[in-house]
């Protein structure tokens, strides 16, 4: 009777074991897949923003303003009589 006992003792901790290991397994699994979910997360908050700032170019890119942005910033061209003051401190 008391070898019974201390059979279904040893099989109730082992258990008890069992499921504590499990849990604390699949704590870990999920933790990992939350820093996962917000990286990606993160990833499409910046990909959204540059859709838009693409949306906003796709939007401007045959107005006037633009055009003569992106002549002054990329290829240096100026306007005829147009001033243009070079900042020496950079």
């Amino acid at each position: 009777m008391k070898k019974k006992i201390r059979i279904n003792r040893f099989i109730i901790i082992a258990v008890v074991i069992y499921f504590i290991y499990t849990v604390i397994c699949q704590q870990q699994t999920l933790n990992s897949y939350e820093k996962e979910a917000t990286v990606y997360e993160n990833q499409i908050v910046q990909a959204k923003e540059e859709t838009e700032q693409l949306k906003d170019i796709k939007n401007n890119i045959n107005s006037t303003e633009y055009i003569e942005n992106v002549a002054r910033e990329k290829i240096g061209m100026y306007l005829p009589n147009e001033r243009v003051y070079i900042d020496i401190t950079n």
